[in-house]
């Protein structure tokens, strides 16, 4: 994407995402609650859908967005030793994504529902107009869900990656190995 192109986007506080958005049949009302690997709408409803071009462009900006990988990993939970993310093969991300599991089912369990809003609170520093480009694999409706989410909490620069880290792979770009945020 053009960097003026880009400034237009960015001006318009996502805003145009809603316009361009148009609900269809294979939207949930709200979020996707089961079936999360299945082909994916061209858009999420509040965000704007970027391609791996337009990703490139905007970490060269003079202000990148946080990369937030929102894939799924197992947590244990054990009454008095507290929560634990479980082992598991290495996870490839995006170079500088921050990886917060589990924020895009239809329904959030506890502690995932707390965490995620206090994660994003503090990776922009509460500020709700920072820009975040959430993402997964290609066909997951995760990140479409974690996308809506981030809107619902306010926060106004939201970028959906659809093709997350498939597109990015298959452009020829590396991925790195990557490790989720712990959880208290």
């Amino acid at each position: 994407m053009p960097t003026a192109v880009f400034a237009v986007v960015t001006a318009l506080n996502g805003l145009a995402a809603i316009e361009h958005c148009p609900r269809d049949s294979a939207m949930p009302e709200g979020y996707r609650l089961e079936n999360y690997r299945r082909p994916t709408p061209r858009c999420v409803p509040g965000a704007i859908t970027v391609d791996t071009d337009e990703v490139v462009t905007m970490l060269a900006s003079d202000s990148p967005p946080l990369l937030i990988d929102v894939w799924a990993l197992l947590l244990r939970s054990e009454p008095g030793f507290g929560h634990e993310w479980l082992p598991t093969e290495v996870h490839m991300s995006l170079p500088g994504a921050i990886w917060l599991p589990n924020v895009g089912y239809g329904v959030l369990k506890k502690p995932i529902d707390h965490w995620f809003p206090q994660q994003l609170d503090e990776l922009t520093e509460g500020d709700k107009a920072r820009a975040m480009v959430l993402f997964c694999v290609a066909d997951c409706w995760m990140s479409w869900n974690a996308a809506i989410r981030a809107r619902e909490l306010g926060y106004t620069h939201v970028y959906w990656y659809k093709d997350g880290t498939s597109g990015w792979h298959e452009s020829g770009r590396s991925l790195v190995p990557t490790t989720p945020v712990p959880i208290e």
